[in-house]
């Protein structure tokens, strides 16, 4: 059986996958060992690329010629909305205030990234562009699970990303990406690219000066 795009796409780029899962940020919420100010920190960051990536949601969505497409994008941005309140349970729990966030450099070129790339692409790049944020999470929130979830700070994180209800919303958009895109040159550069930021967005997390 052949392997479908989004699938060929997460097995080309398996070394930030698992630079992102190795990093130090990553571990450290792993094994609970992750200093809270870094957490506080990317829960801020976090919060600030969700709201873009729901607007990216929107903007797919506005573009999707046929209306089964328009649902699920937007079905995708609710999904976002409620990940965002998660992130505000957290921001009352880490004295977070969301309101006075300032965005890092790294949140900054992936958000800017994302929503130049749904206002000026089709939806078959956006949904590429947005994918690997997706099937990374799931993957950090299984393989962190895999041996079971220690009773630390940071277990709320490992659950959310581990969970059956987050699994298919990857799917979702792996199908979509399916759907509207093909394997060429600017789908593999736009989804390395995400890759790359993500790694990123955690590296900035840990090396913050908190």
């Amino acid at each position: 059986m052949q392997a479908s795009l989004a699938e060929v796409l997460w097995q080309e780029h398996q070394d930030l996958a698992i630079a992102s899962l190795q990093s130090p940020f990553v571990q450290g919420i792993g094994n609970g060992s992750l200093p809270k100010p870094k957490f506080a920190y990317y829960v801020g960051q976090d919060a600030f690329f969700l709201e873009a990536f729901a607007r990216a949601y929107s903007i797919a969505a506005a573009k999707a010629q046929d209306w089964q497409g328009f649902n699920v994008f937007h079905d995708l941005a609710s999904g976002v909305l409620q990940e965002l309140k998660l992130h505000q349970n957290y921001a009352i729990q880490w004295g977070v205030n969301l309101q006075q966030v300032e965005p890092g450099i790294a949140t900054r070129h992936y958000t800017d990234f994302l929503l130049a790339t749904a206002w000026s692409q089709g939806v078959g790049i956006t949904a590429t562009a947005m994918l690997p944020c997706m099937r990374l999470y799931a993957f950090l929130g299984q393989s962190l699970a895999a041996d079971g979830i220690a009773n630390h700070a940071y277990a709320d994180w490992i659950r959310t990303y581990s969970s059956t209800e987050f699994t298919p919303l990857a799917d979702q958009l792996a199908q979509l990406t399916n759907q509207y895109a093909s394997l060429t040159p600017l789908v593999r550069s736009t989804y390395r690219y995400a890759m790359q930021c993500e790694l990123n967005f955690f590296q900035a997390a840990w090396e913050i000066q908190a």
